[in-house]
């Protein structure tokens, strides 16, 4: 038996709950994963609250990260007792994922756990963080480099946000942070960032083109927010886009595109290729600061994480949730 959040959809409705589920439970997979952590992400809140329909198969343990042992494999790539850790594959959505004490996954979903990083601050960084990387990868894939000027950081406070200051403002760039929370203001500036800026700047409607300002830009808000962001991108400018906090439309114009030649870099967390993962967890344990990430992260046991989950949505949470399932 193990612990385990499930969501279930019957006639009774839409529910979350804490319970003990018997192992055959498990779906099919060749690798058997005890889990020591997990995170709570703002999909895990539109899953856990039913507020949006990201589960798709019922019943679904949510929980798109995990970190744990290999308690039984059947893949080439791993032996019992490897640490690993998984980020999104449609687990928490399609297939049962990291919110419980156990998981039977797809071998060749799972990244080794880097030497660097302890489990909790594996989860520390968790999708956010890995997504941010991967921002901090596309920007560098298109020529922007420190001495081009500054980079723009939507959704500051945020997971993504905070791994993408961190590691940006260690790379030797300028980082300018965008929130909706000015009381994070030192938080944010101990991360590195250099300025803050009210997100109210961004997320109204605006002219197809502004100043330009940023070399770069990563964005999480989408809606009014990016269309802003490229509209003052200078001439030749990057932003990477992976997320929609703010919106899944995109209002804009093609001004920035075909007028100052910007790139819109489009991030793909969920179902990027294996090496890209396995790339971006290297580099994070190269170039992300570990003193930061008890900054970044606060940890909660599995029985917080139905709560945690509406203040999530709320915008109420700063950084990252780590989850320690045995709690």
């Amino acid at each position: 038996m193990f612990k385990a959040l499930l969501i279930e959809k019957d006639d009774a409705g839409y529910r979350a709950e804490l319970k003990e589920l018997d192992e055959s439970r498990l779906p099919e997979g060749d690798t058997l994963i005890r889990v020591s952590h997990s995170t709570l992400n703002y999909k895990d809140g539109l899953a856990i609250t039913g507020r949006s329909p990201v589960v798709r198969k019922f019943p679904m343990v949510p929980g798109i990260d995990l970190v744990g042992i290999v308690e039984e494999t059947a893949h080439p790539d791993y032996r019992v007792g490897d640490a690993v850790v998984l980020n999104g594959w449609g687990v928490g959505e399609t297939h049962w994922g990291g919110l419980a004490q156990k998981a039977r996954l797809n071998g060749d979903w799972l990244v080794p756990l880097p030497a660097e990083f302890t489990p909790r601050q594996a989860m520390a960084i968790g999708t956010a963080g890995y997504t941010a990387m991967l921002c901090v990868m596309a920007l560098e894939r298109h020529g922007v480099e420190p001495e081009d000027g500054e980079i723009l950081v939507t959704g500051a406070a945020g997971g993504v946000g905070s791994v993408a200051i961190a590691v940006l403002a260690k790379l030797g760039y300028r980082v300018v942070a965008v929130t909706g929370r000015t009381e994070d203001a030192d938080y944010l500036e101990r991360l590195g960032a250099a300025e803050i800026l009210e997100r109210s700047q961004f997320s109204s409607p605006g002219k197809p083109l502004g100043k330009e300002r940023w070399a770069g830009a990563v964005d999480v808000v989408g809606s009014h927010t990016l269309a802003n962001v490229c509209a003052t991108l200078q001439r030749g400018g990057v932003v990477a886009a992976c997320g929609l906090a703010g919106g899944m439309d995109f209002p804009a114009t093609v001004a920035p595109f075909i007028l100052r030649g910007v790139t819109l870099a489009g991030i793909d967390s969920v179902m990027c290729p294996r090496p890209l993962r396995i790339e971006a967890w290297r580099r994070l344990a190269r170039d992300l600061d570990l003193d930061k990430l008890d900054a970044i992260g606060h940890e909660i046991g599995l029985g917080e994480v139905i709560p945690t989950a509406t203040r999530i949505l709320e915008g109420r949470i700063r950084g990252r949730v780590i989850v320690d399932v045995d709690r």
